[in-house]
């Protein structure tokens, strides 16, 4: 059995579309961060990033104790590698599937994750900072369209590369028009529509039924006010 560290977010959305693909059994923990559950001293001994998703694995591939893990990128390749599911067994596809999982850890997230900040949650509008980052978000967009130019999904076959990539491509959110990117677009429809998707979306909106979007000032406190003193 899994523990689930979860919130209704990209990030946490990647666990969940790879749990409900594979089977594994899973138990969520909500971790409401707009209510500053991520920084219940229970929940830093496992993420001590204070960031969703997080994992226990009560059955770990090494039949140790229990395996706390955070980040989602490293969740994913763990529990892939650990299923021998959404990954490929060859070595050369193995690293193709690895180093877009990385692409996407180290680019599409932080930069969508940007987009979103100063688009939508900064109380001062920057024109510098939300131009810098759409036109980064259509850059990454492109790089991908062109991926998918020739192939059903990233590396082939659907695999984790796909789930990482795909919560982070919401255009309805990062000013983008999916027209410029047709093969990204037919990818992302794709998978909107694979039963497993569809029940971890849905799983969230029980969740957190809340629009997303939507911060209260006590919520921005908490979500974009954090400094050193919070590590403790």
């Amino acid at each position: 059995m899994i523990d689930l560290y979860y919130w209704t977010t990209p990030n946490g959305h990647k666990l969940t579309m790879f749990l409900e693909e594979t089977g594994l059994p899973y138990t969520i923990h909500p971790i409401n961060i707009g209510k500053g559950e991520q920084f219940r001293p229970d929940f830093l001994k496992i993420s001590p990033n204070n960031r969703i998703p997080a994992i226990v694995d009560h059955a770990p591939s090494d039949g140790g104790a229990p395996l706390g893990m955070f980040e989602s990128g490293a969740i994913l390749l763990y529990l892939a590698e650990k299923s021998g599911q959404l990954i490929p067994t060859n070595q050369r596809d193995r690293l193709d599937c690895v180093q877009w999982l990385f692409w996407q850890m180290a680019n599409l997230g932080p930069m969508a994750g940007q987009n979103h900040h100063f688009g939508l949650y900064a109380p001062e509008k920057l024109p510098y900072a939300i131009d810098r980052y759409v036109k980064e978000t259509g850059r990454l967009f492109a790089v991908l369209n062109k991926r998918l130019a020739n192939r059903e999904f990233i590396v082939g076959d659907y695999s984790i590369a796909d789930i990482a990539s795909y919560p982070w491509v919401q255009p309805e959110r990062q000013s983008q028009n999916m027209d410029d990117f047709p093969h990204l677009k037919r990818w992302k429809e794709a998978i909107k529509l694979r039963p497993a998707t569809l029940r971890a979306y849905a799983k969230a909106k029980e969740i957190n039924p809340a629009p997303p979007g939507i911060r209260t000032e006590a919520e921005k406190k908490i979500l974009f006010g954090q400094t050193k003193d919070v590590v403790k």
